[in-house]
């Protein structure tokens, strides 16, 4: 890490940034969120995709990309934000115009200088641009520390975008275990490879690959360790402005999910450990695919050296004491984590 949690929040302080440390991760620094605000309606609007709207009450501005209509803006003009279905989200000042808009389809939109919430936008901060920060959940951090990684591990991470849980386990290991960090597209993996330039993190082999066949296209890697984080409905991801997904989409994915569980099964070496998390909140993607790795993976559930969340759900799984189930309403965000043995 290029600087201590003190250090961070001591810089952070001195911008008028309030943080607070979190005592069962020594390297997690908490903020706390304010809100909901009034927003109220101006005559300029701005309308913005799901994606943006979500981003925006986490304290993101918005980017050109990311807006539907934009009619008549003009640079200076305040705006009221709408997510895409006509609910207000933040009140922000336009920096570039319709026609700019339109025609570039990137950088920075709109400032937002007033949402429903109130966060600080940590990836416009100094300490962020240094290397210092990775804005994180505290479940994510969480499933890091579970695999428990060591100096001189082997480790694959078989769904490394945006490089996350690569670079935590890269800077808890010290930069001395050997990664190998793999997602299927270039966009995906280019992502990665800025987050770990930017944080400083080096013993990690980054490469584009569709993971559910590398155990067949690499059929000498084995590893110590395994992270498999694919995929899923998102459904625990806080803030959200609506949700619509469908029963059917949830069943595909959990079909999609097994798949990686069983390369990273693969890959392992017996005794082995493995991490598999998913930021939602169905039983068909959390404990259901436990049973699926459990019955066909030669795998076994393990306890877990951290527990910040709840047990797993008894009903769909005989292993759920030894599973962690986070939950929006009471931990501000939905999350599931596994961690299993291979036998």
């Amino acid at each position: 890490m290029k600087a201590s949690s003190e250090a961070v929040a001591e810089s952070l302080g001195s911008r008028g940034v309030k943080v607070n440390p979190y005592p069962p991760l020594e390297e997690a620094l908490y903020i706390n969120v304010e809100g909901p605000f009034e927003i109220g309606l101006l005559e300029k609007k701005v309308m913005v995709d799901k994606f943006t709207a979500e981003s925006v009450l986490q304290g993101a501005h918005v980017y050109a990309p990311g807006i539907i209509k934009c009619r008549g803006l003009r640079r200076g003009d305040r705006v009221t934000i709408l997510d895409d279905r006509n609910g207000a989200v933040a009140v922000g000042i336009a920096v570039m115009d319709e026609r700019e808009i339109l025609r570039l389809r990137k950088g920075l939109a709109v400032l937002v200088v007033r949402s429903l919430y109130k966060v600080p936008s940590l990836r416009e901060a100094p300490e962020y641009l240094k290397g210092w920060i990775y804005p994180q959940s505290m479940p994510a951090m969480v499933t890091s520390r579970v695999l428990d990684p060591r100096p001189g591990d082997v480790i694959a991470d078989l769904n490394c975008a945006p490089g996350g849980k690569t670079s935590h386990i890269s800077q808890l290991t010290g930069d001395r275990a050997l990664i190998y960090a793999m997602d299927r597209t270039a966009r995906k993996v280019e992502a990665t490879r800025e987050t770990l330039n930017r944080l400083g993190c080096r013993n990690v082999h980054i490469f584009i690959q569709d993971s559910r066949y590398v155990h067949l296209d690499h059929p000498e890697l084995r590893v110590d360790k395994c992270i498999v984080d694919p995929p899923c409905s998102a459904l625990g991801v806080t803030p959200k402005v609506y949700e619509n997904t469908e029963h059917s989409k949830v069943k595909a994915l959990s079909d999609y999910q097994k798949q990686f569980i069983k390369a990273a099964a693969e890959i392992l070496k017996p005794g082995g450990a493995m991490t598999y998390s998913v930021c939602t909140i169905t039983p068909e993607e959390c404990e259901g695919v436990v049973e699926y790795a459990v019955k066909n993976c030669d795998l076994a559930v393990a306890p877990q050296n951290l527990t910040l969340g709840d047990k797993g759900i008894s009903d769909y799984s005989e292993d759920a004491k030894y599973l962690q189930r986070f939950h929006p309403h009471i931990h501000g965000v939905g999350y599931f984590i596994a961690k299993f043995i291979k036998v």
